[in-house]
């Protein structure tokens, strides 16, 4: 029987490359989505599009109200979400667009996933080089789920293993992007703005992530923005 993972998609570019990355090593694959009530839904549309590229043996996307838990400028209107930071700013420290616990939950329910289905592994595209500053995107975090998981699973106690794979943990947004060109992977049908207008926003943290990674391979990001930062035009 082919290998099977469950592979997370957001529908922005990390994930994207990650669920490729899969699909390279052969993985019959079973995307998970999770719709947590983020302030629009332009990652779902892109998630839907990438799940249908890669084949995947099935698509589920659960809708998790994390509105009513608050703590985030990701769901919570109230919370200002940072803008127009410089690159040297990002990751220095927590910012509003941390949902509690986000990636805990996610992997928790990619866990049961995969235990429900019989697969070996879970990808999630986490990154700790070119990052916001989510303390769930660290090596150590990972490591410490991946202990859990054994724990907490039948799969475990029956000396099994569900690997939690993490192709891009080490990457800068660069190497992504060069890595995803080699897979062919779609740039032009990811999203990254934390902002769901007709363009991204090209202020919000993600997006001059996004174009710093870009920048450093050289090759201009195929969706458009509403602005363009000065270092980016150079």
């Amino acid at each position: 029987m082919k290998n099977r993972a469950v592979c997370l998609i957001s529908g922005g570019i990390d994930s994207c490359v990650s669920a490729y990355l899969a699909k390279k090593e052969k993985y019959s694959i079973y995307a998970l989505t999770i719709n947590y009530s983020q302030k629009h839904k332009k990652e779902i549309i892109c998630a839907k599009k990438i799940a249908k590229l890669i084949k995947v043996k099935d698509h589920t996307i659960l809708n998790i109200d994390f509105s009513k838990l608050g703590g985030s400028s990701l769901t919570d209107k109230s919370i200002e979400l940072e803008s127009n930071r410089s690159l040297n700013e990002i990751g220095k420290n927590i910012p509003s667009t941390y949902v509690p616990a986000r990636n805990t939950v996610f992997l928790s329910i990619a866990l049961a996933y995969a235990e429900s289905v019989n697969a070996d592994a879970i990808f999630i595209g986490v990154t700790s080089t070119d990052y916001s500053g989510y303390p769930d995107c660290r090596p150590e975090y990972i490591q410490a789920f991946q202990k859990m998981a054994k724990l907490s699973t039948k799969k475990g106690i029956l000396g099994e293993s569900i690997e939690i794979k993490t192709p891009l943990l080490y990457k800068s947004k660069g190497e992504i992007i060069k890595k995803g060109f080699e897979l062919k992977v779609p740039f032009e049908i990811t999203w990254s703005c934390y902002k769901g207008g007709k363009k991204a926003c090209g202020r919000c943290d993600s997006c001059l992530l996004r174009l710093k990674g870009f920048k450093e391979v050289k090759i201009r990001d195929p969706i458009e923005y509403d602005f363009y930062p000065e270092w980016y035009k150079k």
